[in-house]
């Protein structure tokens, strides 16, 4: 079994947004569905800091430092691309303009509940930003992570013991292991990697699982 890496679940993810989407990719593991996306498909992406029509990585010494996404990583403003007041963009954010935000997380609960911002420990730094805005204003909310910890806990959890960043927002978790929607009857399996069966992940995932 060879878990997905981290720009194979940005590919994914990528595979997953529609043409003409307005799309907030979220700061660390979100920023890389950027360098994923097909550039004939017409997707128009947003960061909170202030910017619509980002496009993807610059090249190694292209790179503008007047220009960077919220995570302060040096990105490219594609053709029709306009920069803007803070404020404005969080009326976008805010607005339900956004179709879709790309989140990373601490932890998913069944019922798509979202921890992506504080672990409560005490010497934790803990880092809202903009995700509560987008949480709730975005159309649908994807979130990237690792199935699970380091210490081998699954991070889709039964109920989130860690602060919240939004109450049933998620929409669809993408792992290194699986694709997985959050539905009203429960978690719903949309793809696996190879080699993996639903009983096993079912074993590495904190809540019960059924296949799409």
């Amino acid at each position: 079994m060879i878990r997905r890496t981290r720009d194979e679940i940005a590919q994914r993810v990528a595979l997953d947004i529609p043409e003409g989407s307005y799309v907030n990719l979220g700061i660390g593991l979100p920023t890389m569905v950027a360098n994923h996306l097909d550039p004939d498909r017409e997707i128009f992406l947003h960061s909170e800091n202030g910017i619509l029509g980002m496009g993807p990585a610059p090249a190694p010494g292209d790179e503008d430092e007047d220009l960077i996404n919220a995570g302060k990583q040096p990105v490219t403003l594609l053709t029709g691309g306009a920069y803007f007041h803070h404020a404005d963009s969080f009326a976008m954010m805010r607005g339900g303009h956004l179709d879709i935000c790309v989140l990373g997380a601490f932890q998913v609960s069944a019922t798509g509940d979202l921890a992506n911002w504080h672990t409560g420990a005490a010497d934790a730094i803990p880092a809202v930003g903009g995700a509560m805005d987008l949480a709730i204003g975005a159309r649908q909310v994807f979130v990237m992570m690792e199935h699970q910890t380091k210490a081998g806990e699954s991070k889709i959890v039964e109920r989130c013991t860690y602060p919240l960043t939004g109450v049933g927002c998620v929409s669809r978790i993408y792992t290194d292991l699986a694709t997985i929607d959050v539905t009203p009857q429960g978690l719903r399996v949309v793809d696996m990697i190879d080699g993996l069966t639903l009983e096993r992940l079912q074993e590495m995932t904190g809540v019960p699982l059924a296949h799409a």
